[in-house]
C-alpha cells in the first residue's frame, strides 16, 4: 500500500478555479413574444415618428421651452434620477461582496478573569494575606481579513440582479422623460383648445348680447313680443355661464401645466394659436418588433424580470456549502510600551465553512418565492408588451379618424354659419320667427366648440402616437 502524499496547496487552486466558474440557478433568456406582423392601419416602413427628437416633433417654440423647464424641475423626473443614484449604490453594495473585505479594530481592558472563590483560584497555593488572583491590563490591535469564495455565484447573482435593477431604474427614467414630453405638448394643447372656446363664447356673448338689445327695442316699439325678449335674455345667460365655465377650466389647466413644470400654480405663457399648430404631416409607426427595444417601459419591465431571474440563483445558491477565507495579524501585550515589540505579535489564517443542515423549508420556500416573483415579472413584461401594441394601435387609428371627423365638421360650421345668415334675414323679412334664428346661432355655437375640440383631439392623438411608439427620451 503506498503511502498518501499531501496535497500541496497550489494543486487545489485548479479545483478552486473551477469551482468558482459555477453558477447556480437558470441563465437569463428573452421570454417567447407573439409580436404582429403589422398595425391594424396597414404595414409600416423601417422609419418610425419616434426616431425624431421632441423639439423636431413639437415646432412652437414656446412649447419647446416649456417642455425644457419641466425636464429640468419636474418632481418625478427628480424622482428617477434619485433612483439611478440609489440603484447605482446598490450594485456598488453587491459588488463589494465579490472582494476581501479588510478591517481593523483596537482595543484596551483591565481584567480580572477569575474570582478569589473560583475553582481555578482555589486549586493553586494562597499566601498568608489570600489567593492570589491574576489581574492586569491588555492591550490588543489587529487587522482582519475577510473573503468569500463564490463558488456557487451566489454573489455573482446578487451582483446581476443588482446590475439589472439599475438599468431597469434608468429605463424607468426614460419612461418619465417620454411621460413628462407627452403631458406637457397635451396640457398645452388643452390650453389653445380652452382659448380658442373662450373666444367663441366671448363673441357668442357679445351677439347674444346685441341681439337682446334688439329685441328689447323692438319690444318697445311693438315689433317683438315678451316671450322673443325672454328667450334672448336666456340665450345671453347660457353664453354667460360657459365664458364662465371655460375661464375655470382655463385657470385649471395652467396651474396643472405648472406643476408639470416643477412651479407653483400661476399662469402659463402661449404661443402660436391652435389653428396655427403644425405637426408633422405623416404619422410613420415604424414596425412593431422595433418597439421591444424603443420604448422604455417595456426596457424596464425586461429588467425587472431579468432581476427576478438572478434572483432565483442567488436563493439556490444557499443550499450549497459557504466557505470563507479568514485571516488575522496584529499584536498583543500586557504593557503598552511592548505592545509593537517582536513577541507580541498574533496572527491566525484559514478557510471556514458552514453548511446548511436543517432549516424547517427557510431555504427551499425562499426558491420557491424566488420562482414566483419570477413568473410575475413575466407576466409583467408580457402584459406590458401587449398595452404597448394596443396603445400604438389605438393612437394610430385616432389620429387616421380625427382627420375625417374634423373635415365633416368643418363642413358644418360652414353650413351652421349660412343657416344662421338665412335665418337673421327671413326673420327680418317677418318670414320666420325669432327662435328659428335662436336655434341656429345655438347649433353654431356648439358646432363652434366640437370642432375645436376636435382640432386639440387631433393634435393629441399626434402626441400619443409619438408616446406610445417611445419617443421623447
Amino acid at each position: 500500500m503506498s503511502p498518501r502524499v499531501p496535497m500541496k496547496p497550489a494543486a487545489l487552486l485548479p479545483a478552486i478555479l473551477l469551482l468558482a466558474g459555477c453558477m447556480v440557478g437558470p441563465d437569463y433568456h428573452r421570454p417567447e413574444v407573439v409580436v404582429p406582423a403589422e398595425w391594424r392601419t396597414g404595414p409600416e416602413q423601417g422609419n418610425s415618428l419616434a426616431d425624431l427628437a421632441w423639439w423636431e416633433v413639437f415646432n412652437d417654440p414656446i412649447l419647446q421651452e416649456l417642455i425644457r423647464s419641466g425636464l429640468d424641475a419636474n418632481r418625478d423626473v427628480q424622482v428617477a434620477v434619485a433612483r439611478i443614484f440609489e440603484g447605482r449604490a446598490q450594485l456598488g453594495i453587491a459588488r463589494a461582496a465579490l472582494f476581501p473585505q479588510l478591517g481593523g479594530g483596537a482595543s484596551y481592558a483591565h481584567t480580572r478573569p477569575y474570582s478569589e472563590n473560583s475553582f481555578f483560584v482555589r486549586s493553586f497555593p494562597s499566601t498568608s494575606s489570600g489567593p492570589i488572583v491574576p489581574e492586569g491590563d491588555d492591550y490588543k490591535a489587529s487587522v482582519d481579513l475577510t473573503f468569500e469564495l463564490d463558488l456557487w455565484g451566489r454573489l455573482r447573482r446578487a451582483t446581476e440582479a443588482a446590475r439589472a435593477e439599475l438599468l431597469a431604474n434608468e429605463d424607468n427614467w426614460r419612461a418619465v422623460l417620454t411621460t413628462l414630453v407627452a403631458d406637457v405638448a397635451r396640457t398645452y394643447f388643452d390650453l389653445l383648445e380652452l382659448d380658442r372656446e373662450l373666444e367663441i363664447a366671448r363673441r357668442t356673448l357679445a351677439t347674444r348680447e346685441a341681439s337682446l338689445d334688439l329685441q328689447r327695442r323692438r319690444g318697445v316699439q311693438g315689433l317683438a313680443t315678451q316671450l322673443d325678449v325672454h328667450r334672448a335674455d336666456a340665450e345671453v345667460a347660457v353664453a354667460a355661464a360657459t365664458v364662465r365655465d371655460v375661464e375655470r377650466r382655463s385657470a385649471q389647466t395652467e396651474n396643472g401645466l405648472s406643476v408639470l413644470l416643477g412651479r407653483n400654480p400661476g399662469a402659463v405663457p402661449r404661443g402660436a394659436p391652435l389653428d396655427a399648430q403644425r405637426l408633422p404631416p405623416d404619422i410613420p409607426a415604424g414596425l412593431p418588433s422595433a418597439l421591444l427595444e424603443r420604448r422604455p417601459d417595456i426596457r424596464q419591465a425586461e429588467g425587472r424580470l431579468v432581476a427576478a431571474n438572478a434572483r432565483i440563483g442567488e436563493a439556490k445558491a444557499a443550499y450549497f456549502p459557504r466557505i470563507s477565507l479568514t485571516g488575522m495579524f496584529g499584536v498583543e501585550s500586557a504593557s503598552l510600551s511592548d505592545l509593537f515589540t517582536g513577541g507580541s505579535k498574533v496572527w491566525s489564517a484559514g478557510p471556514t465553512m458552514t453548511v446548511p443542515i436543517f432549516t424547517a423549508g427557510r431555504i427551499s420556500n425562499t426558491v420557491k418565492a424566488r420562482e414566483a416573483q419570477e413568473q410575475q415579472a413575466v407576466a409583467q413584461y408580457l402584459q406590458t408588451i401587449q398595452q404597448a401594441f394596443r396603445e400604438v394601435d389605438d393612437a394610430l387609428i385616432s389620429h387616421r379618424q380625427l382627420r375625417g371627423i374634423r373635415a365633416d365638421r368643418e363642413r358644418r360650421v360652414t353650413a351652421l354659419g349660412q343657416a344662421v345668415v338665412l335665418a337673421n334675414l327671413r326673420y327680418e323679412r317677418g318670414l320666420a320667427t325669432y327662435l328659428d334664428v335662436l336655434d341656429a346661432q345655438r347649433q353654431l355655437f356648439q358646432a363652434e366648440l366640437e370642432l375645436t375640440s376636435t382640432t386639440r383631439d387631433q393634435l393629441s392623438a399626434v402626441v400619443q402616437v409619438y408616446k406610445a411608439l417611445g419617443g421623447g427620451w
